[in-house]
């Protein structure tokens, strides 16, 4: 039960970052400079899925690299953490020793419960922009729409 949970925490907090950075470059916001030598601006590159195939093959070495990095060494489940997925490590705290321990259960409920509607969410996401490159429909629905990759 341990492994599932620290899985589903993993995931959950990978998912809340994807969908915040799939709004963030949705809304037009990117990096400055260039992604490689050649002169492929970091504005040039498409957002969600279509980004895969934009991205040089060696950024795409670097960030899975980066990640692999961040699975072995950084960001590993401590025995003897206070709970699953309890990545402080004994070094960032942030407050949370502060809190009592019936707030620190309701946060981790939190954390959970928006994890989880995280992965719903970016589930979500890539299956509407394969299916119409609309991935924002509800903003469509409600006569918004989102004027993805154009």
């Amino acid at each position: 039960y341990d492994r599932l949970r620290f899985v589903e925490l993993k995931h959950g907090r990978i998912s809340m970052l994807a969908v915040l950075g799939h709004i963030v470059t949705s809304a037009g916001v990117r990096l400055p400079g260039d992604i490689d030598f050649e002169g492929t601006s970091f504005a040039s590159i498409p957002t969600g899925i279509a980004a895969l195939s934009k991205v040089p093959a060696a950024g795409l070495f670097q960030i899975f690299a980066f990640v692999g990095l961040l699975e072995l060494a950084v960001m590993k489940d401590i025995t003897g953490g206070e709970f699953v997925g309890d990545f402080r490590n004994g070094f960032i705290d942030y407050g949370w020793d502060s809190l009592s321990a019936e707030d620190q259960e309701r946060k981790r409920g939190i954390e959970l419960n928006n994890g989880r509607a995280a992965m719903m969410g970016i589930l979500a996401l890539m299956v509407h922009e394969e299916l119409n490159n609309d991935p924002y429909i509800i903003n469509t629905l409600l006569g918004a729409p989102v004027a993805f990759n154009a």
